[in-house]
């Protein structure tokens, strides 16, 4: 007799579609048309870099299944870079951006393609994304956030249509996504915690790179010096600028400094 029972496998999930497609189509069918060819070809190639395959295309989306959760969310990223490069300059009025979902569940399998709550949850999770952005669930979350250098935002429990409120991430896009095949991959959590983020780093004011770079250019004992007096000063005046008795000590150390400068430079005239 034949073997009816449906097959079943843990599979990743990606599905990408076109944001705001039909008002692309309305406004120009060729050009998007064209466009949209354009980047399937780039997702295809994506797709096939990160031993991903391709499911499924209907309309203006795609889907796809890794066997790795990682790779999925690399050529996830991948393809929103891609698309990004390829942007002409200056930017068209009406600039496709693709919204991506990934979730990594269980699904049904009928030959070449896959059906299920794994597939439906990837496709809610697009639903969510910002255009040009990638949304993972949080069974995606738990096997990359310590593995990938980007970050991630949680978004909650958000209600999606026909399917059970799923708690999902927001992938950060930034300087630190690779362009070129896979981007580096941290294999210890502690190093992925240090990975920095787009935005987290603060360069120093012009103005306090003069103050340090005056401040090391002058001897130890006279900035020793000036940073015991600032200290004296700053707590007179954290405590009590009423009354004020900084000016005796401050004095007293600079005039140490001043002898000391002075003192240690006869040795070397001498000397010489």
């Amino acid at each position: 007799m034949p073997d009816d029972k449906v097959k079943r496998r843990l599979t990743t999930v990606l599905c990408a579609d076109v944001y705001g497609y039909s008002r692309l189509m309305e406004a120009d069918e060729t050009g998007t048309l064209e466009t949209l060819r354009r980047y399937r070809s780039a997702i295809a190639r994506l797709v096939e870099r990160h031993d991903g395959r391709i499911v499924n295309t209907w309309g203006d989306a795609v889907i796809a299944e890794f066997a790795s959760v990682v790779e999925a969310v690399q050529c996830a990223v991948e393809i929103q870079q891609e698309i990004s490069d390829q942007e002409s300059a200056p930017p068209p009025l009406n600039p496709m951006r693709f919204r991506i979902g990934i979730n990594l569940g269980d699904v049904m399998v009928d030959g070449s393609d896959i059906y299920g709550d794994g597939v439906n949850i990837a496709s809610r999770l697009q639903e969510l994304a910002d255009p040009g952005g990638v949304v993972i669930s949080s069974s995606v979350y738990d096997q990359v956030h310590n593995k990938l250098s980007v970050g991630f935002d949680c978004l909650g429990q958000r209600p999606m249509k026909n399917v059970a409120p799923q708690t999902s991430y927001r992938v950060t896009l930034g300087s630190q996504t690779a362009r070129q095949g896979s981007f580096p991959v941290d294999d210890s959590p502690r190093e992925a915690a240090r990975a920095p983020r787009t935005g987290d780093r603060r360069e120093p004011s012009s103005s306090a790179n003069v103050v340090l770079d005056w401040l090391r250019k002058l001897p130890r004992p006279v900035t020793a010096g000036l940073t015991v007096s600032a200290f004296l000063v700053f707590i007179n005046l954290a405590t009590g600028a009423h009354k004020i008795w900084f000016h005796w000590p401050v004095a007293v150390i600079l005039f140490g400094v001043v002898l000391r400068t002075v003192l240690g430079h006869r040795p070397e005239r001498d000397r010489r």
